[in-house]
């Protein structure tokens, strides 16, 4: 099983959920653990009856809220500790040093940090990073109306001396595109919807799946758009 960690104090929620939409139309079993303090995928994807742990389907995707480590999942599952958890890729979504730890982040996974350039989300989100006991790579996705130089500048600045290897591609997600609109949408309704989503908001979910999955072409990812935006 393939984990895939996305860290920071940035909104991960919907992004996570995107992702993960494209993989399992490509047939993958894929879950997504939301180990944040705030635990927003408990008010984003619809549970019937939610208790403080739990596993959920919603659009294909298994969803997993409330568990501390791997080992708590499996209890719930009804999986002895020694088996392997039944599924091909977890992303993991984390703002806490403690998720990182529980879920082995830095040696068992492919990890994303996610954040914009407001003081909080960049600070706090460094404030995360800056208790790694053991380096960790990263490539960083970047949520800005255009990021500039000086601001990744800063970026590499505030995180010197943390034990943290960039990676020296980034992922760049434009804030004024009217992505936000569409995804605000999309909860409303609880469903995953591509149709209205910007070009490049499509192009950034095709580049990072196709990270994750590192074993199928681009045009196969682009194929599963296509059947996500006509909602077949």
């Amino acid at each position: 099983m393939k984990k895939i960690g996305f860290i920071g104090m940035y909104d991960k929620t919907d992004l996570i959920l995107n992702i993960a939409k494209i993989l399992t139309t490509m047939h993958k079993k894929v879950i997504v653990v939301d180990s944040t303090l705030t635990q927003k995928a408990k008010y984003v994807v619809p549970v019937i009856n939610p208790t403080i742990t739990y596993i959920t389907d919603f659009e294909d995707i298994d969803v997993a809220i409330g568990f501390n480590n791997e080992v708590e999942m499996k209890g719930y599952l009804g999986i002895a500790e020694t088996e392997k958890m039944p599924y091909d890729i977890m992303l993991i979504d984390a703002d806490n040093q403690k998720a990182i730890d529980e879920f082995d982040l830095v040696n068992d996974a492919k990890n994303y940090f996610v954040t914009a350039f407001d003081a909080y989300s960049l600070k706090r989100g460094l404030e995360i990073l800056s208790g790694l006991k053991t380096p960790m790579e990263l490539t960083k996705i970047l949520y800005a109306k255009e990021v500039l130089k000086e601001e990744d500048d800063y970026l590499n600045f505030l995180s010197l001396g943390y034990k943290v290897m960039w990676n020296e591609f980034r992922i760049y997600f434009p804030i004024e595109n009217g992505d936000w609109s569409v995804l605000a949408e999309n909860q409303r309704v609880a469903k995953i919807k591509f149709k209205k989503l910007s070009t490049q908001y499509k192009d950034n979910l095709v580049y990072i799946a196709g990270e994750i999955l590192n074993d199928v072409s681009e045009n196969q990812i682009r194929r599963a758009v296509k059947i996500i935006e006509r909602g077949v």
